[in-house]
């Protein structure tokens, strides 16, 4: 299972909010190339990039810090936030990197997801966020009564690289993963399913590794920014 560390960027810093409420952020540097070294030098397979009020105003705000980042290191960075068309899409695929994460367009737009991962095999995913299991978008603004299991499923054909699966209100709480939910998503589909919100402790790692299902990756940032998990000690732990 791979552990992805979080860098979540507002007006350029790095900040953790509480359960999605941009009013409840807590900045925890104002280099986020800095902190994306930090990490890469922890030994990370992976960085999780969200521009924060890209998703809030549908579109890119956070371009330099994120263009710092991948100027900065060499470990692949998926990216959302903001991306709901082709052409900012290919911008960021272009510019380095990895994998972006379709999460509002995937409710609203289903058609520019299986056409974004045809054109870009291996390199998008799609973000579902939930309350209760039931989906929001933008920037967790908006409600849907959409069941994340079922929006999940409608992509399992299209070649998508992973669905990351967060539970909003997990998120920033620091009261551990919804490890039930997450594994039933797992179980219900074929395509590699990241858990967020919640993430902790080490011992929420292992939870999700040994949960009995599938789990591909975990996503942490506020137990990493305050010292609750020991990145490089959690890798190792992980590899065992």
């Amino acid at each position: 299972m791979i552990l992805y560390p979080a860098i979540d960027l507002k007006d350029g810093a790095c900040v953790r909010l509480l359960r999605g409420e941009m009013s409840k952020a807590t900045v925890f540097g104002e280099d986020p190339a800095a902190q994306a070294r930090g990490f890469a030098a922890a030994g990370c397979e992976w960085l999780h990039l969200v521009d924060l009020n890209g998703a809030f105003a549908g579109h890119p705000v956070n371009a330099a810090a994120v263009e710092a980042i991948l100027a900065a290191v060499d470990v692949p960075c998926q990216l959302g936030g903001g991306i709901r068309d082709m052409a900012t899409i290919e911008h960021w695929l272009g510019k380095g990197v990895a994998r972006v994460i379709l999460g509002t367009v995937a409710v609203e737009n289903p058609a520019l997801v299986r056409e974004a991962a045809e054109a870009f095999p291996g390199r998008v995913a799609v973000g579902i966020d939930a309350r209760a299991g039931r989906v929001a978008t933008r920037g967790w603004a908006e409600e849907t009564g959409e069941n994340a299991t079922d929006l999940a499923r409608r992509f399992e054909d299209a070649g998508v690289a992973a669905i990351i699966y967060t539970d909003i209100e997990r998120d920033g709480a620091m009261q551990g993963p919804n490890v039930a939910a997450t594994a039933a998503l797992a179980r219900a589909i074929s395509i590699p399913v990241i858990a967020s919100g919640g993430v902790s402790s080490l011992a929420d790692l292992v939870a999700l590794r040994d949960c009995g299902a599938p789990v591909a990756g975990a996503i942490s940032g506020r137990a990493l920014y305050e010292g609750a998990i020991d990145l490089r000690a959690a890798l190792a732990s992980l590899a065992a």
